[in-house]
């Protein structure tokens, strides 16, 4: 039933239902719900109401033409997918930092660009809604490989406390195992180490958990970093408590703390960065070859590493208040790890020669050929997987690479 149907309805019954009695007027009332659909409470008030004037019809609505054109939500559509379909508050932040190469691919109009700055981050999920609902992500579930130390964890004091990191420096490191669904043999592993105050993520691939391959992989991600490594944080697995790692701190200097066991809070940082980082874009799948490893290895140290530290905002914590029995957080505006480690009171990151190097860097690197690139690898690492020891997955799965 329409509305006009609905109005003449309630013409016809009105009189009748305004003059009969309360057993009467039960009866009228439960017909008029069942044959309009109203909630009983409204169909009281409106047969209680004024009388509805015949031959008046209600004006019909007019709607608001919207504001942004669509050829602004299609350049923001395809921004949104380079980026790794990012949230709209990450996503409205970085489009000042995309927007000279948005000119150069999409060649936008001074009013679709000028639009492409102002839209909020409402706006965005408001817009960007249709393509969500039509997105899935596949994104399987990896078990916990870590085996706890030896004795040598009873001689290194535990962390108790969070850090409150006013600069670069303190970082927290972790393991990902891609071991598919058996434990057995030797797989892959990805080693992800994160700066708590920057955000600043280095990933490296290495096979099996051998102590020498974490010291290399510890030696190339220090060599890699843009700012001194002060102070480190992991949990209490065997491949970071262990002589030769606790050596290699020593040479640089680098204070350890382990985590307490049982306690991820205590990691809170790099267990975010395992998901969002590793687990979203290998999945659960098993890798346990040398080709793989080293296709893993390549994408994490160029293309990924560029993507995710110059070009990719993220949100911090600031503070969590509660109010009543809730508890809300409060982020800061969503920043670059070049960013946030450039506005830092470090010396080293006032403007020095690192930060102008890597901000040169950064004008020179299109994010969108990143994009492209990486989405050209991983199809080729996730073919060099070890299909039957993989978990199943169905058959209608969505892409990975989904970062929201």
């Amino acid at each position: 039933m329409n509305g006009r149907s609905r109005r003449e309805y309630l013409q016809a019954i009105y009189s009748r239902y305004r003059q009969a009695g309360l057993p009467e007027k039960q009866v009228i009332l439960n017909e008029f719900c069942r044959n309009t659909g109203y909630h009983r409470k409204y169909a009281i008030r409106v047969l209680n109401g004024p009388a509805p004037e015949p031959g008046r019809e209600r004006p019909a609505r007019r709607r608001r033409a919207p504001t942004y054109s669509a050829g602004v939500i299609a350049v923001l559509g395809a921004v949104w997918e380079a980026a790794g379909y990012p949230c709209a508050v990450r996503l409205k932040a970085l489009l000042p930092l995309w927007m000279p190469w948005v000119r150069k691919r999409f060649r936008p109009a001074g009013q679709t660009a000028k639009d492409l700055l102002r839209i909020r981050a409402r706006q965005i999920d408001r817009r960007l809604a249709a393509r969500k609902k039509r997105l899935g992500h596949r994104v399987d579930g990896g078990t916990r490989r870590t085996q706890p130390g030896t004795l040598l964890k009873h001689l290194i004091p535990l962390r108790t406390d969070h850090w409150q990191a006013k600069g670069p420096g303190w970082a927290e490191v972790d393991r990902v195992s891609h071991a598919g669904n058996s434990a057995s043999g030797e797989f892959a592993y990805s080693l992800n180490w994160t700066e708590v105050h920057t955000g600043w993520t280095e990933t490296r691939a290495i096979l099996g958990k051998g102590r020498q391959a974490v010291w290399d992989a510890l030696e190339e991600i220090q060599a890699a970093l843009p700012f001194p490594l002060l102070g480190i944080n992991s949990d209490n697995g065997s491949e970071f408590i262990n002589w030769q790692v606790g050596a290699w701190r020593a040479r640089h200097e680098v204070q350890f703390r382990p985590s307490r066991p049982y306690q991820k809070d205590d990691n809170a940082y790099i267990e975010q960065k395992n998901w969002t980082h590793v687990r979203q874009l290998m999945g659960g799948d098993r890798y346990d070859n040398v080709e793989a490893v080293e296709a893993m290895h390549a994408l994490y140290r160029h293309e990924l590493r560029l993507w995710r530290n110059l070009f990719q905002p993220s949100a911090k914590l600031i503070k969590r208040v509660r109010v009543g029995s809730r508890l809300r957080h409060r982020y800061d505006l969503p920043c670059t790890p070049l960013d946030r480690w450039a506005a830092s009171a470090t010396d080293a990151a006032a403007g020095g020669q690192p930060v102008a190097t890597l901000r040169k860097l950064r004008e020179g690197l299109d994010p969108f050929e990143l994009s492209r690139q990486i989405d050209r690898k991983l199809p080729r690492i996730y073919a060099l997987a070890h299909t039957r020891l993989n978990p199943k997955v169905p058959a209608n799965a969505k892409p990975r690479r989904v970062t929201f």
